[in-house]
């Protein structure tokens, strides 16, 4: 799925994300291991999207994160997670964003256990309001979420209108690590995923 959005969308990056959003739809109600809950998927009428925006669509580099005091010696730290037990990850970095985000980095992290992959969580500014309040991811390689980049020039393409919720925004009974602090963003970001009209928190 993720393949067929790089190829297609280094020529039309807004309908290959047309394409990969009505894909994650049918996968949501058929596949044997949606997140949705039984009562939920005769209902389901597909995920709901800010409109896709190319400002929100970037090659950020990554700065290498510090090397380790002990050579070969990888500090292993536990991100926040929606049940326990936490998830290890390793900090490899720091992507340089731009476009409406120039100036601020999210870290990048490797996932230690499981399969490993790239994982690249966030917060922003709609979190908890208009998108899930625990964040949304942007990379999450393991599960084939992999957007693409040059490994030679040490670039990563992110396009935030490919974000997406955690399982758990579906049901709490998908453990799903979660944005630490280091990967909160002050500024909302309106692209990607967000929560269907109905389900925003009241507001005062």
């Amino acid at each position: 799925m993720y393949a067929a959005w790089r190829h297609e969308s280094e020529s039309d990056p807004e309908r290959a994300t047309e394409r990969l959003r009505s894909t994650k739809d049918e996968l949501f109600r058929a596949h044997p291991q949606t997140p949705l809950k039984p009562e939920d998927r005769a209902r389901f009428g597909g995920l709901s999207y800010f409109p896709y925006d190319p400002a929100y669509r970037m090659s950020a580099v990554v700065e290498p994160a510090a090397p380790p005091a002990v050579p070969g010696m990888f500090a292993q730290m536990q991100l926040p997670a929606s049940v326990t037990p936490e998830f290890s990850f390793r900090l490899i970095g720091r992507a340089r964003l731009s476009g409406p985000l120039a100036g601020t980095t999210l870290p990048v992290f490797w996932m230690e256990g499981y399969a490993g992959g790239l994982f690249v969580p966030f917060r922003d500014g709609t979190s908890g309001t208009e998108t899930y309040g625990a964040g949304r991811y942007l990379l999450d390689t393991v599960k084939g979420g992999d957007t693409g980049g040059d490994s030679q020039r040490n670039e990563l393409l992110l396009d935030f209108n490919t974000a997406y919720h955690p399982s758990c925004a579906y049901d709490p009974k998908w453990n799903c690590p979660l944005a630490p602090l280091e990967s909160r963003l002050t500024v909302p970001v309106r692209a990607g995923e967000r929560l269907a009209p109905g389900d925003e928190p009241a507001r005062d």
